[in-house]
């Protein structure tokens, strides 16, 4: 046999086999799942994270007749949840409930032991926090014009607690301050609860955050919500307006938790996860208990999730190197 017959008859042989598995490939999203499905949180149980993980993957067991189990990774700003499903085999058995740190986390600490471009896949953005302006109900101010009024006339600007230095709070607190051009400087606390004790006792001028656990002191009247910097009202509070109608039209900011996937996950696994997680999002159940932790449900293609998460990188990337910010 000639080489060239031999190289021929190879490479015929290669091509049968390759379509011989298309079929493999196309029943692996019917038999999916056919074993326990691990979804990793990157935060510790009883947050909001955690809880809307757990809210999900109970809806996607009963619809799929498999266990869907959340196991807890904190930690390193998201980034050990996130280097570990990278690292994981690709064979549907373990997703990733990302969160909105992953954004930042190149800008913020440099390079990473992952890559979020190359090593991990989008799958469904399943819902977003919008991020609320807050300030203590005994102040003056009753509109955002209020606070930038009183913050032009003060040498040292506004003071905004912030659960932590890069997270979402602060970076929306910082481009807030260049967009409505006001001096202000950003006071780190370890999360909500000790930013609102600094807040109620007058020591700060305002705080920016996701509102569920800020409701207790609103509802006692002891806080008073500004503003929500989101494109339109909020479902969570719809009494407050927004920044961008309020003429500042850039100060857009949320938290945001989705489904990803090891990079080399199967497509039609995906895309078989994606649709399931999709109709659950739709139904009213799960709606009002994702809106009752401060979740606005969200949903839609990995290729529209891959572009949000595009975008939100590029947007907080360009804030942290303006504002000079470091990771703690």
């Amino acid at each position: 046999m000639s080489i060239n017959r031999r190289i021929f008859l190879s490479q015929v042989a290669m091509a049968t086999g390759a379509l011989g598995s298309l079929p493999t490939l196309a029943n692996a999203a019917d038999t999916w799942p056919s074993r326990p499905v691990k979804v990793i949180s990157p935060y510790g149980a009883g947050g909001s994270n955690d809880i809307s993980c757990r809210v999900l993957c109970e809806e996607l067991g009963q619809r799929l007749k498999q266990q869907f189990i959340v196991e807890n990774k904190p930690g390193a700003g998201t980034r050990i949840a996130n280097e570990y499903v990278a690292r994981a085999t690709p064979d549907g058995s373990t997703w990733l409930y990302a969160a909105a740190p992953f954004d930042v986390a190149e800008a913020l600490y440099g390079q990473l032991s992952y890559d979020p471009r190359k090593d991990l896949k989008a799958v469904t953005l399943t819902a977003v926090l919008p991020v609320f302006l807050i300030v203590n109900a005994d102040s003056p101010f009753k509109s955002v014009d209020d606070l930038l009024k009183y913050g032009r006339g003060k040498a040292e600007g506004l003071t905004f607690a912030t659960p932590g230095s890069g997270s979402g709070p602060h970076l929306t607190g910082e481009l807030f301050f260049r967009e409505a051009k006001v001096k202000g400087l950003s006071v780190h606390f370890r999360g909500d609860a000790t930013a609102y004790t600094e807040l109620l006792a007058g020591r700060v001028d305002a705080t920016l955050t996701a509102i569920s656990t800020a409701l207790p002191h609103i509802k006692a009247g002891k806080l008073r919500v500004l503003a929500v910097a989101s494109e339109e009202r909020s479902a969570i509070f719809p009494d407050a307006p927004t920044f961008v109608a309020s003429g500042y039209k850039q100060i857009v900011g949320y938290g945001w938790f989705g489904f990803m996937a090891p990079a080399a996950q199967p497509a039609p696994i995906v895309e078989r996860m994606s649709s399931e997680v999709n109709a659950i999002l739709q139904t009213p159940s799960t709606r009002d208990r994702l809106i009752a932790l401060g979740a606005e449900p969200k949903g839609g293609t990995p290729q529209q999730f891959a572009d949000f998460i595009a975008a939100e990188t590029a947007k907080w990337g360009a804030v942290i190197k303006a504002a000079n910010i470091k990771a703690e």
